[in-house]
């Protein structure tokens, strides 16, 4: 089976294929071919992958390539992990937002929102090549922001591409784990977008444990979301929430945090990985040796900003293993076996929530099989949720319409109409802004 990876020069490639590594299965995937248009950070991720494989009989083959087209055809899978802009592109989101007071994040509010624009059209010619050139691939979608991204690939490609994300299945293991439970015997019962989700329920065998964790609040602050949102919001809410909602119930401290921080989050990553690829450079270098060091660093500085406008202290060493790349596996056995299993995927809606209609992408548990994965019927949302969720929609819908008509009235609209740009004038300036540093913009006429 042939796995296409795009971002194949990205940094946590090797995620993904040490899992592949680990799987010994009929149907397993044996050839990986690694796109990017970058040739010199393709040639590093190459080195860490065959550093990994070193000592793993018949390990998955791995190929090279900066043409887009002959990375496609014949791809049993595509897995999207694309940075448009790079992480330059992501300090400058940042940075331009904070000049206006506002969270330049790069999945929530301005910064996602000019993330989205320049993605969205790159996104959508991928759709249209692989719908071209390999019509029976399945595209997995973890390119952020990962909802948007996936509804518009989703306008060319139907239910062949689905979203994945780590944070609900992080949050899911660390309430399971607090409580007891086995996360593989649990159903999570998260209902959302992605990053703006709630887990309602925690059910082991047929019984929701969920209140029991909330009716205990020295339980409840003992684990990373009770800590960031305080468990006397989390008692008024009735549910945890994903952490990225954390920006939107504490925005004000968030955006000061950020404000102080000697650098962003893109910005430091930046300079970090530019390190690892110019160490890369050097034949001699342990490959596999440097990009774990750097792994580690870039996993206990996750969110940094937002535990320190909580208090919440240092991340738990259990959650610096991220995850996505076993929900992705999962994903791929699932439909490539028939492995029927539940995860919680970014999918179209049809039907599941009430309040948004059918192709919108939403983020649920879905049951997956060899046809794709299936959105499971949730309770409606509280009005607050509801009330947040179709509020970004509409972002989206807006990020789509200006990707797509290359209006610039329409992409300030879509900032004017985000809950947290606070003004139509920002919302101007922040387009003017991001058109000025953004090459890839220069479509909004």
């Amino acid at each position: 089976m042939k796995l296409t990876i795009l971002g194949g020069g990205g940094f946590r490639v090797p995620l993904v294929y040490g899992a592949l590594l680990g799987d010994r299965a009929e149907g397993r995937v044996t050839h990986v071919v690694l796109h990017d248009l970058d040739a010199e950070r393709l040639s590093a991720v190459t080195r860490v992958l065959a550093e990994q494989a070193a000592q793993v009989p018949d390990a998955p083959e791995v190929t090279a390539t900066t043409d887009l087209d002959e990375a496609l055809r014949g791809a049993d899978f595509v897995f999207s992990a694309i940075r448009v802009g790079g992480l330059e592109g992501r300090a400058n989101d940042e940075r331009v937002a904070l000049a206006q007071g506002v969270l330049g994040q790069e999945t929530v509010g301005a910064g996602g929102i000019a993330y989205g624009l320049r993605t969205v059209p790159v996104a959508v010619d991928i759709a249209r090549r692989v719908a071209r050139l390999a019509p029976d691939a399945w595209v997995i979608n973890f390119t952020n922001p990962a909802g948007l991204v996936t509804e518009a690939m989703s306008r060319h490609l139907a239910g062949r591409v689905i979203g994945i994300c780590d944070s609900p299945v992080g949050l899911g293991r660390r309430i399971a784990r607090v409580l007891g439970a086995n996360p593989r015997e649990a159903f999570i019962d998260y209902v959302g977008l992605n990053h703006l989700g709630w887990v309602r329920g925690l059910r082991v065998a047929g019984r929701d444990e969920l209140p029991r964790l909330l009716a205990d609040t020295e339980l409840l602050g003992s684990f990373e979301e009770g800590k960031l949102f305080g468990p006397d919001w989390l008692q008024s809410l009735g549910a945890v929430p994903n952490e990225y909602l954390h920006y939107y119930y504490f925005n004000r401290e968030t955006v000061r945090a950020y404000s102080q921080a000697e650098k962003t989050r893109g910005a430091f990553l930046r300079d970090q990985q530019a390190g690892f690829y110019e160490e890369m450079k050097r034949p001699e270098a342990s490959a596999l040796t440097a990009w774990d060091r750097t792994r580690a660093e870039r996993e206990a500085t996750y969110m940094s900003e937002n535990r320190e406008s909580a208090g919440a202290g240092e991340r738990e060493a259990d959650d610096l293993s991220g995850g996505y790349e076993k929900v992705a596996l999962a994903l791929m056995r699932a439909i490539a076996r028939d492995e029927r299993t539940t995860l919680i995927l970014n999918v179209r809606n049809q039907g599941t929530l009430s309040v948004l209609d059918a192709d919108a992408v939403i983020e649920v548990p879905c049951l997956v099989d060899a046809n794709g994965a299936h959105p499971v019927a949730v309770a409606p949302l509280p009005d607050h949720a509801t009330g947040l969720v179709c509020a970004v929609k509409a972002v989206e819908r807006e990020v789509l319409a200006a990707a797509e008509s290359g209006s610039r009235a329409t992409a300030v609209k879509a900032f004017a109409l985000h809950p947290l740009v606070d003004s139509v004038n920002v919302a101007r300036r922040l387009v003017e802004g991001y058109t000025e540093v953004h090459p890839g913009l220069a479509y909004l006429g």
